[in-house]
C-alpha cells in the first residue's frame, strides 16, 4: 500500500513511530466498516484485536481524532496505528550515546538489540529505546548494522539534516572499521592481495539473497556471469590458538556482507548462526552467552553540516581465547 510522510498530527507512543495504511479507493467496497478492512487487510492482528484497539482509540485519522469501531470505510483515506508485540522478548543489554549534539547522535549498540523496529521487536530496539529515553522525535537512523552484530551506529537528530549525512553514506565519504573474530583454519589465505596495499586481502563478489532462505545472502557462482557487487578489506591482526582477529573495512554495504565474505574464504566468524550453514532460524530463542563475535569499531568522516572532522570508537570488546594462548602477531 502507498505510504507518505506521516502526518504531524500523529505522535509516537512510548518512542514508537505511527504506521501508516492508505485505504484504496473502491467502486465497490467489499469492507462496510473500516474495522472489516483492517481484519481483513492486516491479518496478523486478529479481529477482536483490532476491535479492542479502535475501542480504545488506538486507530486515528489523518487529523489526529481516534476512530470509533464502527467506522464505515474511507475510501482513500489514510489511518495510523502504533505496532504491539503482547509477548516481544527483552534485550538484556543496554545501548551507550558516545556523542551527542543538535545534529548528530553516535550510540554504541550491544549484540542482539535490533536498530529499528521490525518482525518480533517494536519497543526493544535502538531507535525506540533512545527516541524515548531522549525525548527525540525525530531522531533517525543514518544506516544499519545487524542485529547480531554490536558497535556504532549514526542518528540524525533533526530530520532537516537527515539528507545531508546520508549523503555521506552514498557517495562513500565516510569510512568504517569493524573488529572480528573468526576461525583460523592456518593455511595459506584465500582472498587475493590489496592491488595498492600488500598487507590487505579483498574478497569481492556478487551477492544475493538466498532463495531458500530469505533471512541469509549467498555468493553468486564464479560462473554466473554476474558482476561483484561488494567489496571488503580485510587484515589478520593476531592469531590465538584456533581463532584470529580480524580487522574488516566493507568497502560497500551489503546485508551481511562480512558475515558471509569471511565464511566463504574459510575464517567464519565466532557464534555466527547464518553462515557456513544455519545454526538457529531467526524465530528460535536467543542464547545470549553466544554472540556473534563481529563489532563496528570506528567511523570517520568530515560531518556536513558542521564541518568539523568526526572520529568515534566503540567502547566494547569482542570475546576470544585468553591472551596467555596467543601464538603468532601478524
Amino acid at each position: 500500500m502507498a505510504r507518505r510522510p506521516k502526518s504531524p498530527l500523529i505522535p509516537l507512543r512510548q518512542g514508537v513511530a505511527p504506521s501508516c495504511v492508505a485505504l484504496p479507493r473502491l467502486r465497490h467496497s467489499p469492507y462496510p466498516l473500516l474495522l472489516d478492512f483492517l481484519a481483513e487487510r492486516l491479518s496478523a492482528v486478529p479481529r477482536t484485536e483490532w476491535a479492542a484497539r479502535l475501542q480504545n482509540g488506538q486507530v486515528w485519522n489523518e487529523g489526529g481524532q481516534p476512530l470509533p469501531p464502527d467506522t464505515p470505510y474511507l475510501h482513500g483515506e489514510r489511518v495510523y496505528y502504533w505496532r504491539e508485540l503482547p509477548h516481544e522478548p527483552a534485550v538484556p543489554f543496554q545501548e551507550t550515546v558516545l556523542f551527542q549534539d543538535e545534529h548528530l547522535l553516535v550510540a554504541d549498540k550491544p549484540h542482539f538489540l535490533p536498530v529499528t523496529p521490525g518482525g518480533r521487536f517494536v519497543r526493544e530496539t535502538l531507535l525506540v529505546r533512545l527516541r524515548e529515553r531522549l525525548n527525540l522525535p525525530e531522531l533517525s537512523p543514518l544506516h544499519r548494522i545487524d542485529r547480531e552484530t554490536a558497535g556504532l551506529v549514526l542518528f540524525s537528530v533533526r530530520a532537516t539534516d537527515r539528507n545531508a549525512y546520508q549523503r555521506l553514506f552514498r557517495e562513500r565519504a565516510l569510512k568504517k572499521r569493524y573488529e572480528a573474530v573468526g576461525q583460523w583454519q592456518g593455511s595459506a589465505p584465500t582472498p587475493e592481495l590489496h592491488p595498492q596495499n600488500p598487507t590487505i586481502w579483498e574478497r569481492q563478489s556478487h551477492l544475493r539473497e538466498d532463495p531458500q532462505a530469505f533471512y541469509r545472502m549467498q555468493e553468486a557462482l564464479p560462473d554466473s556471469g554476474l558482476a561483484p557487487n561488494s567489496l571488503t578489506h580485510i587484515r589478520v591482526l593476531e592469531q590465538r590458538g584456533p581463532q584470529a582477529l580480524f580487522e574488516l573495512e566493507p568497502v560497500t554495504g551489503k546485508r551481511h556482507q562480512l558475515r558471509v565474505h569471511m565464511a566463504a574464504l574459510g575464517w567464519p566468524l565466532v557464534g555466527d548462526q547464518f553462515y557456513p550453514r544455519v545454526l538457529r532460524a531467526p524465530s528460535e530463542l536467543e542464547d545470549f552467552q553466544q554472540p556473534l563475535q563481529l563489532l563496528a569499531r570506528e567511523l570517520w568522516f568530515t560531518d556536513p553540516v558542521t564541518g568539523q572532522v568526526r572520529s568515534f570508537r566503540s567502547q566494547r570488546s569482542l570475546a576470544w581465547p585468553e591472551q596467555g594462548q596467543a601464538t603468532t602477531s601478524l
